[in-house]
C-alpha cells in the first residue's frame, strides 16, 4: 500500500531500511503514468516503504527535500537520501534505483 505523506510526517520513510517517496501532483500528466508503477512496486516489494507527497498541499515538505519538478522521486536507505530522481520512470528503473 502506498502510503500517503503529510504535515512534514517522514518519519515512516526515515526509519525503514529502505523507502522510496513520490513528490508529485494530481494536475500532473507524469505523476498519473508513474503512480499505478509505484501502487504495483508497493504490493510486490517486502521491506520496502512507499510513499506519496502531493506538493500542492505539502509545499513546505517539497521545499525541504527541494523537489522543482514533478514527478521526483526520492529512494531512502536507512534514514537517508540515497537517490533523487526527476521525471517519469519505469518500473524496472525505480527498482533499480532500490537496489532490487
Amino acid at each position: 500500500m502506498v502510503k500517503k505523506i503529510q504535515n512534514n510526517n517522514m518519519d515512516e520513510a526515515l526509519q525503514a531500511k529502505a523507502a522510496v517517496v513520490d513528490f508529485s501532483a494530481v494536475w500532473c500528466g507524469p505523476c498519473q503514468m508513474v503512480l499505478p508503477i509505484i501502487e504495483e512496486l508497493a504490493d510486490e516489494l517486502q521491506g520496502v516503504k512507499i510513499g506519496k507527497v502531493n506538493v500542492d498541499e505539502e509545499m513546505e515538505l517539497a521545499k525541504q527535500y527541494r523537489v522543482m519538478s514533478i514527478p521526483t522521486l526520492i529512494v531512502f536507505k536507512n534514514g537517508e537520501k540515497a537517490e533523487m530522481s526527476v521525471g517519469a520512470k519505469s518500473k524496472e528503473e525505480i527498482k533499480a534505483m532500490l537496489g532490487v
